[in-house]
């Protein structure tokens, strides 16, 4: 890896698989980058037997075709050695060089074992997101995950996590999930969605611009209703009942503000996983790493600042998919596509070509995203009805009363101070699923998701990592 790569992509979901191929087309010297062991990102997550030519499509996925077309571009272009492809590759670091070239610091392992730095005149940064996480009491229990976790267990196992699944949380994700546990043989007991809905009445017509997401829609309501799926508005759950798993939950009718009505609870019996979900949140490790601009977007998610050519305000750092604002995967192909055109142009000295069609697929996604991030907004009165002992950061096993404490007592009003008084967001995940309910405890939103997602390395090294490394240096 000595040569220094003319464009790098990071992530190989949708917007990075449209942006290696359309930067292969205008550069011989493209690498992709990805942490998965297949390409797809957490989108187009699959088995290794769906990666066989005549493997028919997954019964759970959306756009597969789109996938398929991807992958055979960059599958022509690594064989023409135009595209070299790094899977199970994680990037530790992406600093910027006084020379204007961009080093990324690469794990070669799933577990970081070995680290190595790499130098690339542009990159196309298209980490993804994670599943937007909020405490309840009970959380804890084996049995509880994200409901981007069921999907994708889904996705990679073609068999369900548990026997009977509840959904809970706000947004059209939920019903995603469902229906991918229903296809896979397992039973939903209730989608609780925390909303009313009634956010999609003056924004209806922003549905009309993507009516690919409709018809998605009216797939995922006709499965729901064949199933008899209970769909239950302004509902949260309230806790999670069991011992060494979960064994029941309890549902609570929700006010205007997302807090659980007294006297509203019933328990719903005979649970055995349940999937929480309250949107996404972009990774932004990388691209506060690199120092480019930030912004918070329309769902209280850091996003990265862009110009028409997805360009950040970093010279050769281009961003596209969820890391601009989670549009959906349609969207993320439009981004990635102009992206990875915008970088290969930078590098030969060519002005990229237009792309209309692009242009208004982004513009249009970015609108019904916004649409439907007003529609499903995380309830701002989550945290009213916990329980003191509900734990926050389930890393470090620190609770809610030990949070408000060293907020109200000792003065930590920001999320790097609560987490050097509480050691919240000090645990294996770093933050990623406290964080969005640590920024709730700031009094400036942009900085506290700024800190929440600044970390030295965008995932944990052991010291024997960083020693190698440095050692092969000298």
């Amino acid at each position: 890896m000595s040569e220094i790569a003319a464009v790098v992509v990071i992530g190989a979901g949708p917007a990075g698989l449209a942006a290696a191929a359309e930067a292969a087309r205008g550069s011989d010297r493209v690498l992709l980058v990805d942490a998965g062991p297949r390409l797809g990102g957490q989108f187009w997550r699959h088995g290794a037997k769906d990666d066989l030519p005549q493997a028919p499509a997954p019964r759970w996925h959306h756009g597969w075709d789109t996938y398929l077309e991807l992958r055979t571009d960059l599958e022509r272009a690594e064989a023409a050695g135009r595209l070299e492809h790094l899977a199970s590759t994680h990037v530790a670091a992406l600093d910027v060089r006084e020379d204007g070239l961009l080093a990324l610091h690469l794990a070669l392992s799933p577990t970081g074992e070995q680290l190595t730095t790499l130098l690339a005149e542009t990159v196309v940064l298209c980490p993804g997101a994670y599943d937007r996480q909020l405490p309840v009491a009970g959380w804890t229990l084996p049995g509880v995950m994200a409901a981007g976790g069921v999907q994708a267990f889904v996705k990679v196992q073609e068999q369900v996590p548990g026997r009977r699944v509840l959904l809970a949380g706000t947004g059209p994700f939920l019903l995603a999930a469902a229906a991918s546990v229903l296809q896979a043989g397992g039973e939903v007991a209730a989608i609780c969605e925390s909303g009313d809905l009634t956010g999609w009445v003056p924004r209806g017509a922003s549905a009309a611009l993507v009516p690919g997401k409709g018809r998605e829609g009216a797939q995922y309501a006709a499965l729901l209703v064949r199933h008899r799926v209970p769909y239950l508005r302004r509902r949260v759950v309230s806790r999670i009942h069991g011992t060494d798993r979960v064994e029941s939950v309890e549902i609570s009718r929700a006010d205007d503000r997302g807090a659980q009505v007294p006297g509203t609870a019933q328990v719903l019996e005979d649970i055995d996983v349940v999937g929480l979900g309250w949107g996404f949140v972009p990774q932004a490790e990388l691209l506060l790493q690199a120092g480019a601009a930030s912004r918070l977007d329309v769902d209280g998610s850091l996003v990265g600042v862009v110009d028409g050519e997805q360009a950040s305000s970093v010279p050769g750092l281009f961003l596209a998919g969820e890391i601009t604002g989670v549009t959906g995967a349609s969207g993320a192909v439009a981004e990635g596509r102009i992206a990875g055109r915008a970088a290969a142009g930078r590098v030969s000295g060519r002005a990229a070509e237009s792309s209309r069609k692009d242009a208004s697929a982004r513009s249009r996604h970015r609108l019904f995203a916004s649409a439907m991030h007003r529609a499903h907004p995380a309830p701002a009165g989550w945290a009213d009805s916990l329980d003191e002992g509900t734990v926050v950061c389930r890393c470090e096993e620190v609770t809610l009363a030990e949070i408000t404490a060293a907020r109200d007592e000792l003065g930590a009003r920001d999320p790097r101070s609560l987490k050097g008084v509480t050691r919240a967001g000090m645990g294996m995940c770093q933050g990623r699923i406290c964080a969005a309910a640590m920024t709730c405890f700031g009094t400036d939103p942009l900085e506290a998701a700024r800190t929440t997602a600044k970390r030295p390395f965008a995932l944990p090294l052991t010291l024997g990592t960083l020693a190698s490394a440095e050692e092969g240096t000298e």
